[in-house]
């Protein structure tokens, strides 16, 4: 039974998503509110050149249609929750911010070259940031191989398969979830040391405003900062 209770920041960031787009995805009974709100908050060039940089992080919350939000929910069911609890909760929010914030970056980066060549679909979903942490997963696993589909493949392949996967998922963006898996690795493999903090300072948060607050929300799944208190909590 406890496997199926949620982590804290992966429900945290469901309840997000489902706040941001499901209201919005009621009001699209004609055409004229359909264009004027599908964009509210998802990741464009020339949004962020207006000075509206808060879409460096809402666009993760943001889903064009019922398929896509169902798709970005079970995203943050799987991987976020199981990324949180290697991580615990505390370096999971801080990861989550700065994965979504280098993804846009790198996004906005590329998508000026890209665009000369192709059309570039608008980043918005959880995804650029899940493959983020897929891209860190895959990096660090002491694996050699896992299954697909009934074969065995190298783990080091399985984002990349994961990626042409993500492709057939309505709205996703193949440039901005390709930025999320570079930003992964790049963590995964040490060039972004910077994002990481000690696990004494994750403890010290963890008794901290709000996620003190996430600890008392009955049947939320939160996982401590420091891996000793992660071990003594799953043992328990």
């Amino acid at each position: 039974a406890r496997g199926s209770i949620m982590a804290a920041a992966a429900a945290l960031t469901l309840l997000l998503s489902l706040g941001s787009s499901v209201p919005r995805l009621l009001r699209r009974a004609t055409a004229a509110s359909s264009s004027s709100s599908s964009t509210a908050a998802s990741l464009r060039p020339a949004a962020l050149r207006a000075g509206e940089v808060h879409r460096l992080v809402t666009y993760i919350f943001v889903y064009e249609d019922l398929i896509s939000l169902t798709c970005g929910a079970i995203i943050i069911w799987y991987f976020a929750s199981s990324f949180e609890r290697n991580v615990g909760t505390v370096k999971h929010c801080f990861l989550t911010l700065a994965f979504a914030i280098l993804s846009a970056l790198l996004y906005l980066l590329l998508e000026t070259v890209v665009s000369r060549v192709s059309e570039v679909e608008d980043a918005q979903g959880f995804m650029p940031v899940a493959f983020a942490m897929l891209g860190v997963s895959t990096t660090r696993s002491r694996m050699k191989r896992t299954l697909v589909l009934g074969c065995r493949v190298p783990v080091v392949l399985l984002p990349w398969f994961m990626l042409f996967i993500a492709c057939f998922i309505p709205h996703s963006s193949l440039l901005s979830n390709l930025c999320g898996l570079l930003v992964g690795e790049a963590y995964g493999l040490g060039y972004c040391c910077c994002l990481d903090f000690p696990e004494s300072v994750g403890s010290r948060l963890d008794r901290m405003f709000p996620f003190s607050l996430l600890k008392r929300i009955p049947g939320l799944k939160y996982i401590p900062g420091s891996l000793a208190e992660r071990r003594a909590f799953e043992n328990s």
